[in-house]
């Protein structure tokens, strides 16, 4: 039979799906890896082979070595620039020790007088503002004060008006100088009375009409402790509560007997918590205990710390490094603001010429009061960052971001 022009087409067609059969198999072959003699695929292998991956993966992963940022971004970051040089790191020594309260930025809240709890505007941690009213005490003397004041004003008013009338009298030889002078006599003690017993009353600020004495705090300051419950019975040696101040507070360093001898009033000191371990508070040593204690064989040594970010609490153990005065041999040395971590890294921001800052991953060596040495990956002279890090550090990493979400 003669072949008609459709039976040309289907021929053709299945021509073209034979080819792309083929060429997909093909393909397929060739990205698939050879095929093993052992019937039973080995799962840890697999495992291996996946673990390989994901590590060539991260590995090509490469973080960005350059960022800009525009002239009023870096104003706005205060960021700034400073050479790196050549110093000689003060030599420091290592005291343990703990947060302590300022003394005279503390204050206890307690009654004058015995009486009863009324109301307690209290709370362990809370925030008081000096004058604020935290406790009302019910003193049921104040009632008995207010009724003797009022009694003994009445009779003053009397006794001066009688010693007047009795002066006149002795004026108009009508009676003796010597009943003036009684009358008078009684009319100041009753009147010296009257006054004590209102400075009495004020002292208590007791000036309203109910017999309540109101406690305020004497200062601003944090509740850190409290002992008051409202109907308790109080007396007058009972504290209430306690109030600290704790803006600025105290280190309380111990200073062994063989090392006391290198430290002076005035050194500068860096303190690091167990708490904060990458954070450090500057401050100076103030203060040097004139006695030893005598079972650790310690004196201590005060360093006053500024509480920022309300992060130094109470009891907080850490170190102090204080400076002792002793040089050390010159090194490249850069402030502790330069010094960031990018990807597990300690790393700086060097500023170029062309006004890109470069990330340099340095290698750090001894530090001391706020300045660490570098003993690899800058150079002196260069530019690097010592504030406004953040900033780059941002940009750096947002930079990476918006790749891995492209």
């Amino acid at each position: 039979m003669k072949p008609t022009k459709r039976d040309a087409w289907v021929w053709l067609g299945g021509a073209l799906v034979g080819c792309v059969v083929t060429l997909a198999v093909g393909l397929a072959l060739r990205h698939e890896p050879a095929a093993s003699t052992d019937p039973k695929p080995d799962p840890q292998a697999g495992d291996e082979h996946q673990e390989k991956d994901e590590k060539d993966e991260h590995e090509h992963e490469a973080l960005p070595t350059r960022v800009r940022l525009s002239d009023g971004v870096l104003a706005a970051a205060g960021v700034r620039v400073a050479p790196v040089g050549k110093e000689s790191l003060a030599a420091t020594l290592g005291l343990q020790g703990e947060i302590a309260a300022d003394p005279d930025r503390m204050a206890s809240i307690s009654s004058l007088v015995a009486g009863r709890l009324e109301r307690v505007d209290l709370r362990e941690g809370g925030a008081v503002r000096k004058g604020e009213l935290v406790a009302l005490v019910r003193i049921p003397e104040i009632g008995k004060l207010r009724g003797e004041l009022q009694a003994t004003s009445g009779k003053a008013t009397a006794a001066r008006a009688k010693a007047l009338r009795v002066a006149a009298l002795v004026a108009k030889g009508l009676a003796a100088e010597q009943e003036a002078l009684d009358a008078a006599s009684e009319a100041d003690a009753l009147e010296t009375e009257a006054r004590a017993l209102a400075a009495e009353l004020r002292a208590l600020d007791a000036s309203g009409s109910e017999p309540f004495l109101p406690l305020r705090s004497p200062l601003d300051g944090v509740v850190i402790a409290r002992d008051a419950v409202v109907g308790a019975p109080v007396t007058a040696e009972q504290t209430l509560a306690t109030i600290a101040d704790l803006g600025e507070v105290w280190f309380l360093a111990r200073v062994f007997e063989r090392d006391l001898g290198r430290l002076v009033v005035g050194a500068a000191a860096e303190v690091a918590l167990n708490a904060y371990p990458d954070e450090h508070f500057a401050g100076k040593v103030e203060y040097l205990s004139r006695k030893v204690d005598p079972a650790a064989r310690t004196v201590v040594a005060r360093v006053r710390l500024t509480n920022r970010g309300d992060m130094l609490r109470l009891g907080l153990f850490g170190t102090a490094r204080v400076g002792t005065g002793e040089g050390a041999a010159q090194t490249l040395v850069v402030p502790r603001s330069a010094l960031t971590e990018i990807a597990g890294k300690s790393v700086v921001f060097v500023r170029e010429a062309d006004g890109d800052f470069e990330v340099h991953e340095i290698v750090l060596g001894d530090a001391a009061l706020g300045r660490v040495s570098v003993l690899n990956g800058l150079d002196e002279g260069e530019e690097v960052v010592v504030d406004g890090v953040f900033a780059l550090k941002s940009a750096v990493l947002k930079s990476t971001f918006a790749e891995e979400e492209e």
